[in-house]
């Protein structure tokens, strides 16, 4: 049977042909000649709309591109919080990712695109992708070396543009989708967190409406994601049937779950210098019915929000966003105790986040800027087992301030790589570009979390599963990072981040969390 997304995409490219097939239908027919004289006496018939779409169909105007990143990270002690609790608390790993992409204008205002993308590794350590381990045991057995991944379809969708000569934008099929300021988007991002930076894209339709006479956007989005690269579009190389010499088969997941979600979302800049946005967001989350993703969860969850930006004064700039949740969750990786008397039934959810940035911008031949910025993200409760607290970041999962967030978060969420919660943190930031393509990024938090116990830890339980956190603290730490990033020319960047989190009373320990990225990356 044909899937939703096919389906729509032969919806749209029948649609465009009938309202081609409808402008020659609609033409004024050239009367009959009545002798050759008269006839050779008539303008040439000018070509209907129909001729023209098929001559760029037959004839499209065709771009197409690529880049190959080239990163090595490195971190010690985020993934354990110690040095000396379990192996593996030390990762060295090279990551070689592949794209080429292509733009096919099919008529005016419509192009369709495609992208692939690939990654491979080099594991420099023993690794932490139970993909890549010799054996799940137990005990398990990791290894190092080099591992081929699979390689995807990250892109393939339809743009229809101005469509009857109204500001009406179509986007359906997959694609990259990002909602929010620039660099720092809150709730949509990333679609696929499971694969780190190696995809972020969406199944989804989004339509797009502007009301000019009202400075006012309004995005309408469906998303429908599988939790399994070859759910529905098959990967070069096998994803999804990993076996391991124990014979137990452990596939690579893009997400947890699988999930759909509607989205509105408003933005307008009828005041000057401001613009306001406010949006509504449904996500709908449902476990898979393989046993091989476990960590995954059922949840319907509905998030209002609104963000307010602008620039009241010739250096000063602002972002201020607040975002509620409601709804139910049922979440496999709570820890029993915290949970209601019957584990399959859903908790209600009640939690809400917000963040702050106030910059100040010198203008001056460095271009430094100075910022503030704040954040909060509300955690689970202990002591309410019917309800939920924890703010969900949605499709926020993303290193948006933090790289190491991606992996020591996921020791108190039952390893889910970036689920931001239960946090809050406050600091200056400092960006400069002392020279011509250079730029040099430099922050300080303090990070705080308003609940000291994270329901979703599930250590403590052995010897060699200590407790990791100490349950009557509430400062994680003191949070630095650092980025060089530099543009040689629009083909070569090169770039260095570097991170330290000097762990406080939250946790059990007080050691040292680091993290280190050098990058280079070639577009063509």
């Amino acid at each position: 049977m044909l899937t939703t997304k096919l389906k729509l995409s032969l919806g749209l490219a029948a649609l465009t042909a009938a309202s081609a097939l409808a402008q020659t239908q609609t033409a004024a027919p050239a009367p009959a000649a009545s002798s050759s004289s008269v006839a050779a006496a008539q303008p040439s018939p000018q070509p209907s709309g129909w001729d023209e779409w098929l001559t760029k169909v037959k004839n499209p105007k065709i771009t197409w591109g690529g880049d190959v990143r080239l990163r090595n990270e490195y971190l010690n002690n985020a993934l354990t919080l110690s040095d000396v609790t379990a192996p593996r608390h030390e990762q060295d790993y090279f990551r070689f990712r592949e794209r080429v992409w292509t733009s096919i204008e099919l008529m005016t205002n419509m192009t369709a695109n495609a992208r692939l993308a690939a990654e491979e590794r080099e594991w420099m350590k023993p690794a932490n992708a139970s993909q890549y381990f010799s054996s799940l045991g137990p005990p398990a057995v990791s290894r190092s070396g080099f591992e081929e991944r699979y390689g995807i379809l990250d892109n393939a969708y339809i743009k229809w543009s101005n469509i009857g000569n109204v500001p009406l934008t179509i986007t359906a099929g997959r694609q990259d989708m990002a909602l929010g300021d620039p660099d720092d988007q809150f709730l949509v991002m990333d679609g696929t967190p499971g694969d780190g930076s190696w995809t972020f894209f969406f199944d989804s339709l989004r339509a797009t409406y502007e009301l000019k006479d009202v400075k006012t956007k309004v995005d309408l989005i469906y998303i429908d994601q599988m939790a399994l690269p070859d759910e529905e579009i098959p990967t070069i190389g096998r994803s999804s049937e990993n076996t391991l010499e124990n014979g137990t088969p452990r596939p690579y997941y893009l997400t947890e779950q699988n999930e759909q979600g509607v989205i509105v979302y408003l933005s307008n800049k009828s005041v000057e210098n401001m613009q306001l946005d406010g949006y509504f967001i449904y996500k709908g989350d449902h476990r898979t019915d393989t046993h091989l993703i476990k960590n995954g969860d059922d949840a319907d969850i509905y998030t209002f929000g609104t963000k307010i930006t602008g620039t009241p004064a010739e250096h000063w700039s602002y972002s201020a966003e607040a975002a509620y949740q409601f709804g139910s969750k049922q979440d496999s990786n709570v820890v029993h105790q915290y949970y209601v008397a019957n584990e399959t039934e859903r908790r209600d959810i009640s939690a809400y986040a917000g963040k702050l940035r106030v910059s100040y911008l010198f203008k001056d031949k460095m271009q430094n800027k100075l910022s503030l910025v704040g954040e909060f993200l509300s955690g689970d409760d202990p002591n309410t087992k019917g309800q939920d607290e924890m703010f969900d970041i949605l499709w926020g999962r993303w290193p948006r301030w933090t790289e190491l967030g991606t992996w020591n978060y996921a020791t108190e969420t039952g390893g889910r790589y970036l689920q931001m919660n239960n946090t809050g943190r406050v600091g200056p930031n400092w960006n400069v570009s002392p020279i011509t393509g250079l730029n040099v990024n430099l922050m300080y938090n303090a990070l705080f979390a308003p609940e000291s116990t994270p329901t979703r830890d599930t250590t403590g339980t052995s010897a060699t599963n200590p407790e990791r956190f100490s349950k009557n603290g509430n400062f994680r730490g003191h949070y630095f990072q650092g980025i060089v990033k530099h543009q040689f020319n629009k083909y070569l960047t090169a770039q260095v981040k570097g991170e330290l989190l000097c762990e406080g009373n939250y946790y059990n320990q007080r050691d040292i969390l680091s993290f280190l990225r050098t990058e280079v990356m070639v577009t063509f």
